[in-house]
């Protein structure tokens, strides 16, 4: 399916940023690297892209508003439309040399996730789509989520909590029940990736907390986009508000989500034990 002129607009500012971090990416060595909080760096390439980014969203659609990881917000003239916007997720893979991160465009029309857009440079994949047309692989291939429906068959993608970030006991306990009963779980320290990787069939199921709006818009879209299901930790479509998600095929969701729950009840029940009992 052709894109359509908005996706013209996505694809053409990534691919121009993406451009822009591969080179970058090649001299990873050479990058003047600034600590920006606990196991969080921001990089003279991230700089670069979300400019490049900035410049051509708003050269492509005038008076729309964004959300982006270094900017925060930018209000639009359109109160209706609105990108959200993170140059490079994955960032420490980057400054590793793991070609394991993307750049990942979201637009949102009246608070609703419409269009979403995930590009790794280092592998020339893009993921689109659009909302009620499907989601595709390099605008040839139609992406579906994988149809495997028993846990034991799975493999599942998580994040791990940064250091200095709480969750990590929660974390644990659910990594714990997750092992316990699939066939394998992975890391890849790019959210955007695990979601379109799952929307690809790659991964069955992803689940991670503490995450921010960038890191889940565009995915979302995606995902959705390519037949799975989507929800906060809780089970609601409050994902961008509570950071959190559990993601697979409808089968593998509910699974995930049950296991999931049950973790965070033992969590609830060890922390209200009476110690002297």
């Amino acid at each position: 399916m052709p894109p359509s002129a908005l996706m013209n607009v996505m694809l053409g500012a990534a691919r121009k940023a993406g451009r822009s971090l591969a080179r970058d990416f090649g001299e990873v060595e050479q990058l003047q690297v600034s600590l920006k909080g606990p196991a969080n760096f921001v990089t003279a390439a991230d700089t670069r892209a979300e400019e490049i980014l900035f410049t051509e969203l708003t050269r492509g659609r005038p008076g729309y508003g964004l959300l982006m990881e270094e900017r925060g917000e930018v209000v639009g003239a359109d109160r209706t439309h609105r990108f959200i916007v993170d140059p490079l997720d994955g960032t420490t893979n980057f400054l590793h040399g793991i070609p394991l991160f993307a750049i990942s465009i979201a637009l949102e029309r009246d608070g609703e996730l419409v269009a979403g857009l995930i590009y790794n440079p280092a592998s020339n994949e893009v993921f689109t789509a659009e909302r009620g047309k499907g989601a595709f692989l390099n605008d040839r291939r139609r992406l579906r989520v994988a149809a495997r429906t028993e846990l034991d068959d799975c493999v599942l993608v998580t994040g791990i909590p940064y250091r200095g970030r709480p969750g990590h006991e929660q974390f644990l306990r659910e990594l714990a029940a997750v092992m316990a009963v699939s066939a394998g779980v992975r890391r890849t320290g790019a959210a955007s990736l695990d979601l379109a990787w799952t929307a690809a069939g790659r991964f069955d199921g992803y689940w991670e907390r503490g995450l921010f709006p960038w890191d889940l818009a565009a995915g979302i879209v995606i995902l959705r986009e390519a037949g799975g299901y989507v929800t906060d930790g809780e089970g609601r479509q409050s994902m961008l508000e509570k950071g959190s998600l559990v993601v697979g095929n409808e089968t593998v969701h509910r699974k995930l989500l049950k296991l999931l729950k049950a973790a965070g009840a033992e969590r609830e029940v060890v922390a209200t034990a009476d110690p002297s009992s």
